[in-house]
């Protein structure tokens, strides 16, 4: 038995656009209805195929819905959320695909109707790509999909979203909201924000012409630019809306680039090696735990 009949997905970009892919593959019984803020978006969806009804608005599309997604930036939630509350079916789950929790919490519980479920969740994947077209069935086979149920959250409405993920390839894991934000907050978001400045740096380095960054990008600075390819919409609220722990952790990188800075300074050889052998360590159980390949060069084909 299918977790949910009918499907609503508000917000059409790589991750809805995604989800609705993956549920035509994995649930094709599954009634799919979607919209998007952009009437380009909303057109091409249609073009594409990939829901039975492309609604104008959000109330239109959750009507009837059993499951309701959003996949909207973080900080369009709350306006989202009003618009769809009077439409809302009773006993349906409202759930999202955002980066950081306790914010949906906080901004989208006091919204919805009492007879209404609100269970968070992160699906961890995605690419530097944005938009319907950027989407596929397969992003969320063998990733992690975090739920940050509310205290009190109806188990059964937790476990009819735990399927959901699971039939979609999904591993689930259940997690508190503000711990969820700390863990991403160190795997993902500073990544990005480091990525973000180092490529900035670059832009703006003087003695340093823009020809030449491009010309002579390393491995290193290559991949950077290929995280802050993102789109800049998403993270700017990500950073907005995960503020505390992003920086916490802000904090705490700073005084670890200060440490290596002294190491460098003084000459410190065996600070310098410790630490790049710890963090080779990571990247071997990064590999080991099936989360990346181990072939060179990120199994890129050239």
């Amino acid at each position: 038995m299918l977790p949910f009949s009918r499907v609503a997905i508000i917000g059409l970009g790589l991750i809805g656009s995604s989800v609705a892919r993956a549920v035509r593959a994995k649930m094709p019984t599954v009634a799919l209805t979607g919209t998007d803020a952009d009437p380009a978006v909303r057109q091409r969806v249609i073009d594409l195929g990939l829901l039975d009804d492309v609604a104008d608005t959000p109330a239109a599309a959750v009507v009837d819905a059993d499951l309701v997604i959003l996949a909207v930036p973080l900080g369009a939630f709350a306006v989202v959320a009003r618009d769809i509350a009077a439409d809302l079916s009773p006993g349906a789950i409202v759930s999202d695909v955002g980066s950081a929790k306790q914010t949906v919490i906080d901004a989208v519980r006091p919204l919805l109707p009492e007879n209404v479920h609100l269970i968070p969740a992160h699906p961890v994947a995605g690419t530097e790509r944005s938009g319907p077209d950027a989407g596929f069935p397969t992003l969320f086979e063998d990733r992690w999909c975090i739920l940050t149920p509310l205290e009190g959250a109806d188990e059964t409405a937790v476990t009819r979203l735990a399927e959901f993920w699971t039939r979609l390839g999904s591993r689930v894991e259940i997690m508190d909201a503000r711990h969820h934000d700390l863990v991403l907050a160190v795997t993902s978001h500073i990544p990005h924000l480091i990525a973000y400045s180092i490529v900035g740096t670059a832009a703006d380095l003087e003695g340093v012409t823009r020809g030449e960054v491009i010309k002579y990008s390393a491995g290193g600075f290559r991949d950077f630019t290929r995280i802050a390819a993102s789109d800049p919409t998403m993270w700017r609220d990500v950073f907005l809306t995960n503020k505390e722990a992003v920086l916490e952790i802000l904090g705490r990188v700073t005084e670890d680039l200060a440490a290596l800075q002294r190491a460098i300074r003084w000459g410190d050889a065996d600070t310098l090696f410790q630490r790049f052998t710890s963090s080779r360590d990571i990247r071997r159980a990064i590999i080991d735990a099936g989360q990346d390949t181990a072939d060179p060069d990120f199994g890129r084909h050239h």
